[in-house]
């Protein structure tokens, strides 16, 4: 990371290295914050950078603090105006994330969310992929369970809920694997440490519903949406995790991990052992509408210069 690079920190935008905060800080002592992960493309064509689905990813971030009663300080629009000037400042011509977030700001006492002062930051870092998008992918079920909905808002990208990923994400990198499979507390397939996940069955994409406990996903709604498009039938209802064993295709989608296959599941091939065709077909959409390059979803993206 990039500590000279110029971020957005209160009010202000400044080089990362003097984004800090006072050690008795809220969020930092209760996990009191949201955020987003919001992926920029470069695309050689067009000579310009390429922000995806900005729009929707404010749209969530102030969900997100609706759920915690935080009061964002700007508005969506301010945000992405925010965010845009931040790649600006730094001249990015590559693939980059972005990371906004809001956060308790107050140096106080007390897990409460109401009646202390949120604030806003953003800043970036040059990015390819989260998770190796050319191998398949060997991932294992987690023995933690998916925080319930009732627990914190799993919707929403909460702060404090990612200690629930870290663990599980730990006990399958240290375990040999790549990435973890979380059920949910019913013991239904739920999502990844930090990815939604579908799996192919019989000419449909399944999808876990949002009802278990997985978070709202944009490139989980993008897949979907780009799946309509191909004439392929979406369902998303409740998988058994058996169901993940005898799929013909599993993959992980986010804004990290883009749209990611798996090979194996708990040490069993998933189909052949290779990529499956739909897997394929819904990837190189997502790639081309990510670059501007497909005319359906032109709209998904925004360019950074003009």
């Amino acid at each position: 990371m990039d500590l000279n690079s110029i971020a957005y920190h209160r009010s202000e935008f400044k080089k990362l290295s003097d984004c800090n905060v006072n050690v008795a800080t809220h969020a930092l002592q209760y996990g009191t914050a949201v955020f987003g992960g919001i992926r920029g493309y470069y695309s050689e064509s067009q000579k310009n950078l390429l922000i995806f689905r900005v729009d929707r990813h404010f749209k969530r971030l102030h969900q997100s603090a609706k759920m915690m009663q935080m009061v964002p300080p700007l508005s969506e629009k301010e945000m992405a105006n925010i965010l845009i000037q931040v790649a600006r400042l730094n001249n990015y011509r590559q693939n980059v994330y972005f990371r906004p977030f809001l956060y308790k700001s107050a140096t106080q006492l007390s897990p409460r969310f109401h009646d202390v002062k949120d604030d806003f930051s953003l800043y970036s870092l040059k990015m390819d992929d989260y998770l190796d998008t050319n191998k398949g992918l060997s991932v294992c079920v987690s023995s933690w369970r998916r925080i319930d909905d009732n627990i914190i808002p799993t919707r929403g990208k909460v702060s404090g809920g990612y200690a629930n990923s870290g663990l599980a994400k730990s006990e399958a990198v240290q375990n040999g694997y790549d990435e973890a499979i979380f059920l949910d507390t019913r013991g239904y397939v739920c999502e990844g440490s930090a990815e939604n996940i579908f799996l192919v069955r019989d000419g449909k994409l399944i999808t876990p519903p949002v009802s278990a406990s997985v978070l709202e996903g944009i490139t989980r709604r993008s897949v979907m949406e780009i799946a309509k498009s191909e004439g392929i039938p979406v369902e998303e209802r409740d998988i058994a995790r058996a169901e993940l064993y005898i799929a013909d295709e599993v993959f992980f989608t986010g804004t990290g991990a883009q749209i990611a296959w798996i090979s194996a599941v708990d040490r069993r091939i998933i189909g052949d052992g290779n990529m499956g065709s739909f897997t394929e077909r819904l990837r190189k959409r997502f790639v081309a509408s990510v670059l501007g390059e497909d005319a359906e979803f032109k709209s998904w993206v925004t360019p950074v210069y003009e």
